[in-house]
């Protein structure tokens, strides 16, 4: 015969249930009966105090540094100096670290280092090619100053000075919807071209410096055109030593735009 024996029910699954009540009172007894426990919680307690009391400061001080770091990256460039120019800018016939826009951007390292210097000239290039290149110059470096160095080519070509003059005029009123600066340089040409000519050229940037109130320099080339040793050999470009002469010619109207 088989002896039958009674085995116990299965236990049902249950599911933890955490009671802030019984938990009190579990840790309260606990505390209670054991002075060591007493004192370890109430530390506990305290330091969970602190650590609340100090979330708050902790926060703003974090913001505070986040919004620091923010303002120092984007003060490392103040700004932007853009030149479009043509191949007198564009350094022609001697090396980029030899002409005066490379001895700008050096410059400025030194008297304001925190702008940086685009150079966006092009040999050959004239009023109506500054124009179409503009927008996207603009759109693209977002440059606090322009300077503009532009028109030699238009006068080399015998182009008409009211023409040239609506170009460079179309080109401020661009660079100042964009919020920039305008600098402008002005031009002269040999006599060699016709007094005539020569002349309603000059005016073109003269007359428009004062109706558009620029900042103007009124011959680029001063002091270097038409000086011995100061051009190369095409008697059109500036040489290597009247670098530094051109850009003591922008360098003064130049500085209080910064």
């Amino acid at each position: 015969m088989f002896s039958r024996v009674d085995l116990p029910e299965p236990e049902v699954p249950t599911i933890a249930r955490l009671s802030p009540f019984a938990s009190a009172n579990d840790t309260w007894s606990s505390m209670t009966s054991s002075p060591s426990a007493l004192g370890t919680a109430l530390l506990r307690f305290r330091a969970l105090r602190m650590l609340a009391l100090m979330e708050i400061p902790m926060r703003n001080w974090l913001r505070c540094g986040v919004l620091l770091l923010l303002c120092v990256t984007q003060g490392a460039w103040a700004g932007t100096v853009l030149v479009v120019g043509d191949s007198i800018s564009a350094a022609f016939g001697l090396e980029t670290g030899q002409g005066w826009v490379y001895r700008l951007q050096q410059r400025l390292e030194t008297h304001a280092p925190e702008y940086e210097v685009v150079n966006a000239s092009i040999s050959g290039d004239t009023s109506s090619g500054g124009l179409a290149r503009l927008p996207s110059l603009l759109a693209e470096h977002k440059p606090e100053v322009v300077i503009l160095e532009l028109g030699g080519n238009d006068g080399l070509r015998g182009q008409p000075p009211l023409q040239m003059k609506q170009n460079l005029a179309a080109m401020v009123e661009r660079s100042r919807e964009a919020g920039a600066k305008v600098l402008l340089l002005g031009m002269r040409l040999p006599p060699n071209l016709g007094q005539r000519y020569t002349t309603a050229f000059a005016g073109v940037f003269d007359s428009l410096a004062q109706e558009k109130e620029l900042p103007y320099v009124p011959f680029f080339l001063e002091g270097v055109g038409g000086v011995e040793g100061m051009m190369q050999a095409d008697r059109i470009h500036p040489a290597a030593n009247a670098q530094e002469r051109l850009l003591d010619n922008v360098w003064p109207v130049l500085e209080p735009l910064l």
